[in-house]
């Protein structure tokens, strides 16, 4: 758990030193961590244990470590029905929620969507050696329209995609992003079964990483799954890339 140890030299090989990951490490005492850390009750013990006790093993070693630190947590679930679930320990979650702050997601965040849009349309300009873009009045309504239920990870890939597919000073972003508005109006409508619901939205989310599944703004990310898990749950549901 890269927030709480580290690796001792030949605990790894062919490791030649200590890995920095400990907190005994950190000159400010603070660490931050973002993991699923739902997916293990194991690893919640050691670092409800770690942050009781302020104190460590590195893997591989057998030396207490003690270290006083601040741990700083970031997750995209809501802990409180994880915890009503069984998948996240009450005592862990009070032990961190000293200081709650909330990200409202980027759809909520108008200024933010189109000041991100034209970073990335500048950033990715120069790296696809294209000339300067600019979005026009009515893609820049569609952007604000839209949902982003992939936050800014998928504005990044859907202002990458179209900057390499635009041929010209104005920027294609193409019709489809004001789809998925219309379609979560009559998302209920013909009234389907659990995994009817998740069988769609995984194949939209597919349609919007243009079926990437692994790596930074895939669709596995996006969804808060593991590639593995993601690639099941798709064959469970019938879904084909």
């Amino acid at each position: 758990m890269k927030a709480n140890f580290s690796v001792m030299k030949k605990a790894l090989l062919p490791a030649r030193k200590s890995k920095s990951w400990d907190v005994s490490n950190s000159p400010t005492r603070e660490r931050f961590f973002s993991t699923r850390l739902e997916n293990s009750l194991q690893v919640q013990i050691k670092l409800l244990k770690t942050l009781e006790e302020k104190t460590f093993v590195r893997i591989g070693g057998g030396k207490i470590i003690r270290s006083d630190f601040r741990l700083i947590v970031a997750t995209n679930r809501n802990l409180k029905d994880e915890v009503a679930a069984g998948r996240f320990r009450e005592d862990l979650f009070y032990r961190l929620s000293v200081f709650p702050i909330t990200m409202p997601p980027l759809r909520e965040r108008g200024e933010d969507i189109i000041e991100l849009a034209r970073h990335f349309i500048k950033q990715y300009a120069k790296h696809y050696g294209r000339q300067s873009m600019i979005l026009s009045p009515g893609d820049t309504t569609k952007l604000l329209k839209y949902a982003w239920p992939g936050n800014v990870r998928e504005l990044q890939n859907v202002i990458e995609r179209a900057v390499i597919v635009s041929g010209s000073g104005e920027l294609q972003l193409g019709l489809s992003l004001a789809e998925p508005q219309k379609e979560s109006a009559d998302l209920f409508a013909d009234k389907p079964t659990l995994d009817e619901m998740q069988r769609r939205y995984i194949k939209h989310i597919l349609k919007v990483t243009n079926d990437r599944i692994s790596g930074p703004g895939g669709a596995a990310e996006i969804l808060g799954m593991k590639r593995t898990s993601l690639y099941s749950r798709m064959r469970t549901l019938g879904i084909s890339k």
